[in-house]
């Protein structure tokens, strides 16, 4: 009983790919080209053009994969034969069929798989042309199936040509049998030029009957620009001489008896009959796959959804840039805020956005320049023969400003921006690659720096880049070997010196350096793959120590955690702050997550939704480093914030500077119109701390009261126990001593 599917009509399938004659047959240049062309249009490792037979599988065509051949009962495309559609596995390990298939647990490890069945026109399946990645797909569209059918077409139209050419060498007598029933032209000439058989299929594509045909010369077919070259080589073949063409296929362009011109594909063979020179010509009308071609190379060329060119033609274009030595820029381009555009108005809007983006980009840049979709968010404008930095920053500030009007989608007006990256080579000082990594970095810069910027790259890049790659791998092994902790600052209630909670803090206790500061790390942290996990880790952490605290008398106490911004782009943000607090039994009152207004402007869309729900739950939310940004007085009335922690640049500046006193009235002020608590950062003396209470801010946090300190040290010296219950302690009681840190 066999392992794998099998046709009613399987033998009689057999013996007709036995009658092409291909297989266990050498490589052949003409099939080797498809494969070829389908890897790169696919962006696949492996391409096949497999052979079905009774008990194995054979690979007229490979590339990407060293073996010719393996057993049927392992083969994908067996299943793809069953059927005329292509047959489509987008991971091969979610697919019961073949999850412990041999060739998917081992080499080459299949994940996706797409086979376009090789049809004859009798309408049996002789095999596939199929595309293999040891990686899987989530998506494989319509228009890519029918690019594929569309090659697969092309194979076998390969395959029937080879036979009839083989039928051909045979004898004569076959080759006049088939012209009755072939589908392409078959026409025969005697050595004058004349024509001495025209086919039915001759008829349809040229357009004169056999009756009018037979006799004539066969420059009734041949353009009359081409006709002294055929006369030339004619005379050439049924003289003996040399020639290359006889035996191979040819492409060239025909002439209808309408006057219009034809592509078409011509192989041509030679014999003697009655002593006289004799040709016979196969001929195709190749007009739809010409056609298919085009669309093929525009594919592989250019972006489906916006037209511009794609990353690969991008990069030949540098490379001649780069060979021929010219004076060039790039401007990398990434949308800000698109993703949210995708997340909270769907992938229509997000394309919409794209084609519209990409319009508006190519009517700005001159013509002369390039402008591509390297993917996703990203556009690149290359200007060639431009050394003048000036004009590519100008350039980049007038696409900036382009870009960010509204884009109208149905009933909603869009926002985004964009930061570029701009890098320049000149002369020998020249390579592709680099350019385009260094454009990179300076977008890395740009959007460091605030967004909606043009940065230059410079050579302080790359080194600022390295050291970041250096301190992020370290920072991959310190989370690998837990070498992160969290310290946590005493926050004072101003009235009565009264510990109200703390702020978790993150430290990185390092090996061999110690406990380094977070401005070292935290900037490379906030932006890395880490972000999420070690925020996650920070936020449980720091509601199991406060929860410990609670539960051994500590009555009312607070913990503050700082959030990261990547922290908000995972759907599950709010629920994972529901299980910390379920998980540890501490009330959502006893939370209060610290949000920056970056945060905010960077995630505007997203980050509504899941802080409305943990503060309807009764979480704290608050306002961390208010008074430093731009925007702060808008975002109140919209967001749900409980607490403004007013920034230790006015608190340290207040003994000494009037305008911070009138700021830090103006916040106690807007606070208290809001219904908002007030906690003054950076305290430090008691002069501080007196002027702070004079302004009425309820709460207080700085070394006055307490370096960050680990948990252990914050009970010794924090939480006192009696023999009733544990208290807090009264900070700035004089009795207690100073805190001199």
């Amino acid at each position: 009983m066999s392992t794998y599917p099998v046709s009613d009509n399987d033998e009689e399938r057999i013996q007709i790919l036995n009658a092409f004659e291909l297989m266990d047959t050498p490589p052949e240049h003409e099939f080797d080209q498809i494969v070829q062309m389908a890897s790169r249009i696919f962006d696949v490792p492996i391409v096949l053009i497999s052979l079905v037979h009774r008990d194995r599988q054979f690979f007229k065509a490979r590339v990407g994969l060293a073996v010719c051949e393996t057993g049927r009962d392992v083969s994908f495309c067996n299943h793809a034969i069953m059927g005329r559609d292509v047959f489509l596995i987008l991971d091969a390990l979610q697919d019961e069929r073949f999850r412990s298939n041999a060739l998917v647990v081992g080499a080459p490890h299949i994940r996706f798989y797409a086979g376009a069945p090789l049809v004859t026109a009798t309408g049996h399946m002789l095999g596939s042309l199929c595309l293999i990645d040891n990686k899987p797909r989530e998506i494989f569209s319509e228009r890519d199936q029918l690019v594929l059918q569309d090659l697969a077409v092309i194979v076998i139209e390969k395959m029937e040509l080879r036979r009839l050419e083989l039928k051909n060498e045979d004898s004569l007598t076959r080759f006049m049998n088939i012209t009755s029933t072939s589908p392409d032209a078959i026409i025969c000439s005697n050595s004058k030029n004349q024509i001495t058989s025209w086919n039915n299929s001759a008829e349809l594509i040229f357009g004169h009957r056999s009756e009018d045909a037979v006799g004539k010369t066969l420059d009734i077919i041949i353009p009359q620009e081409m006709r002294s070259r055929h006369h030339a080589g004619f005379s050439r073949v049924v003289s003996g001489g040399p020639t290359s063409i006889i035996g191979k296929s040819v492409n060239l362009t025909a002439l209808h008896r309408d006057g219009h011109k034809i592509p078409i594909e011509l192989s041509l063979s030679q014999w003697t009959e009655a002593g006289e020179a004799q040709v016979g010509a196969i001929i195709r009308d190749v007009t739809k796959r010409v056609a298919a071609e085009k669309l093929l190379k525009h594919a592989a060329e250019y972006d489906h959804l916006t037209g511009l060119a794609n990353r690969s033609t991008l990069k030949q274009r540098i490379k001649e840039a780069c060979d021929a030595q010219i004076a060039a820029a790039i401007l990398l381009i990434d949308l800000d805020g698109f993703k949210d555009v995708n997340d909270t108005l769907g992938h229509a809007a997000g394309d919409f956005v794209l084609r519209v983006t990409s319009s508006r980009l190519r009517k700005r840049v001159p013509t002369c320049h390039m402008v591509a979709r390297l993917g996703g968010d990203e556009f690149v404008v290359f200007m060639a023969e431009i050394a003048d930095e000036h004009k590519a920053i100008e350039l980049g500030l007038a696409l900036i400003a382009l870009i960010e009007e509204p884009i109208e989608f149905q009933d909603n007006s869009i926002y985004i921006g964009a930061s570029i990256g701009v890098s320049m080579r000149s002369g020998a000082d020249y390579d592709g690659e680099q350019m385009l990594g260094n454009a990179d970095l300076a977008l890395y810069q740009a959007k460091s720096d605030g967004r909606s910027l043009v940065r230059m790259f410079t050579s302080e890049h790359r080194h600022t880049a390295s050291k970041r790659g250096a301190l992020s791998s370290s920072m991959r092994q310190a989370w690998a070997n837990k070498e992160f902790e969290l310290y946590y600052q005493p926050q004072v209630r101003l009235a009565d010196g009264v510990i109200t909670g703390a702020e978790a803090l993150i430290r990185w206790n390092h090996p061999t350096l110690g406990v380094m500061s977070p401005a070292v790390f935290l900037p490379v942290l906030e932006a890395g793959l880490l972000a999420v996990p070690v925020g996650e880790w920070i936020l449980r952490s720091a509601c199991e120590q406060a929860a410990h605290w609670r539960n051994i008398g500590c009555d009312g106490f607070r913990i503050g955690v700082n959030l990261f911004a990547a922290q908000f782009r995972t759907r599950d943000f709010a629920e994972t702050v529901e299980s910390a607090l379920n998980d540890f039994s501490l009330p959502a009152s006893a939370l209060e997550l610290e949000i920056t207004e970056n945060i905010i402007l960077r995630n505007e869309q997203r980050i509504m939704e899941p802080l409305r729900y943990l503060r309807s739950l009764g979480v704290g939310i608050a306002f961390d480093d208010f008074g430093t940004g731009y925007a702060s007085l808008s975002l109140l009335k919209d967001y749900p914030v409980t607490r403004l922690k007013i920034d230790r640049s006015f608190v340290s500046g207040v003994e000494r500077s009037k305008k911070d006193e009138v700021i830090i009235e103006a916040v106690v002020r807007l606070a208290a119109g809001f219904n908002l608590q007030v906690t003054a950062e950076g305290i430090e003396t008691r002069e501080q701390e007196s002027l702070m209470r004079h302004y009425l801010c309820e709460e207080g946090q700085g070394y006055l009261y307490g370096r960050p300190m680990t948990a252990h040290e914050f009970t010794e010296r924090y939480v006192s126990m009696t023999d009733d219950n544990l208290t807090y302690p009264i900070i700035n009681n004089p009795q207690l001593p100073e805190q001199g840190f």
